[in-house]
């Protein structure tokens, strides 16, 4: 009985260090963020909770469609865009806490086509061309990657030609899809994106120096349920650890104190 109550009292204070060497309550972060950042967030995240024991719940789309749903009340405590304007928008109307908003990454465009027999593309002038007849793109009246194609495109004046071929996704992973599946001759998708892929391969690279300037500002969103969480992990995304990741899967990573 004696080493019954023995080995009960040495399970209880085992027990009761045990809890107090983990964090006192776990939180559930809602961040919103770009199609584009889903493995390296995903990442990110997960040694971020157990550093922490707070844990990132994802919700990853169209920068345009995030932004809507965060103006109609969805419940987000972080939001990461693939453009400054979503997120202009959304501090314009109040929807952003200020002084949190950090321009963090930024990206380049590519042209993809598929890796086994994908249409003959060296330049964006071939996209032109009769023989290529699809072309899968973010929309380009309000997906982030669509309308940096679209700028792209016109500054060579080619957007008249290629506009017609263009058929209109959601998001960039939806081109890319496209193209995958065989369902598109090419498409313009960050070179993020094209790296992840084992079904297509880049065809063209658009130079930095030429191309859009391409932004991926991340800020607290006011209506925040956990904001003392959020602002934590915002800061962690602002890491040299996290930039590390970032740059591990093809990001460019700007000033973590660069606010715009």
């Amino acid at each position: 009985m004696k080493r019954l109550r023995c080995l009960i009292q040495n399970l209880t204070v085992s027990t009761v260090l045990l809890a107090a060497a983990l964090p006192l309550s776990a939180t559930d972060i809602n961040v919103f963020a770009a199609a584009s950042l889903t493995e390296s967030l995903k990442q990110i995240a997960a040694a971020y909770e157990k550093q922490s024991g707070d844990k990132a719940v994802f919700n990853f789309g169209a920068s345009s469609t995030l932004a809507r749903q965060i103006e109609e009340g969805a419940p987000a405590d972080i939001f990461f865009s693939a453009d400054e304007a979503k997120m202009d928008s959304l501090e314009k109307k109040g929807f952003i806490v200020a002084g949190t908003r950090k321009a963090r990454l930024s990206n380049s465009l590519v042209i993809i086509v598929a890796k086994d027999d994908g249409a003959a593309v060296s330049s964006p002038k071939d996209l032109a061309e009769p023989r290529i007849k699809r072309i899968a793109l973010g929309d380009p009246k309000a997906v982030p990657i669509g309308i940096y194609s679209k700028e792209y495109l016109q500054k060579l004046e080619l957007w008249k030609t290629v506009e017609p071929k263009v058929v209109a996704t959601e998001s960039v992973r939806s081109a890319l899809a496209a193209v995958e599946a065989g369902n598109a001759d090419a498409s313009f998708v960050y070179k993020t994106d094209a790296a992840i892929s084992k079904k297509v391969k880049v065809a063209f690279e658009v130079l930095v120096t030429e191309g859009p300037k391409i932004s991926y500002p991340v800020a607290l969103v006011k209506n925040s349920k956990q904001a003392d969480a959020a602002r934590k992990f915002l800061d962690y995304l602002g890491s040299e650890d996290a930039g590390n990741v970032f740059r591990q899967y093809g990001f460019i990573v700007l000033d973590s104190c660069n606010k715009k």
